[in-house]
């Protein structure tokens, strides 16, 4: 899952839409607009964001609301708070190694 949603927010354009969705819901015509293109090429993009679980829709009549669900980033977010974690620790071993060099200094 978390690869789905790494590819997904891959692409400049994907992760404007989940930008932009990430400060409400909006029709696809407003989440989408100035993106410079197409819109067979925007609607490829939709289906990786809804297809990552990134992204729900909902059609009434002829509009398509879109919304994000930040549940979708929850497993990248998990992710990078274990790498962050991992990366720390490395610092921080790092800093006693240069510590005690210096202490013998």
């Amino acid at each position: 899952m978390a690869n789905d949603t790494f590819g997904a927010v891959a692409h400049p354009i994907r992760r404007g839409i989940v930008e932009r969705l990430s400060r409400g819901p909006a029709t696809v015509g407003i989440a989408t607009h100035g993106f410079g293109v197409s819109k067979p090429t925007i609607s490829r993009h939709l289906k990786v964001l809804e297809g990552a679980g990134l992204v729900a829709r909902v059609i009434q009549g002829r509009t398509h609301q879109l919304r994000l669900k930040p549940e979708g980033l929850l497993v990248a977010a998990e992710w990078f708070d274990g790498q962050r974690a991992i990366w720390e620790r490395m610092f921080d071993a790092v800093e006693h190694v240069l510590e005690d060099r210096v202490e013998k200094l």
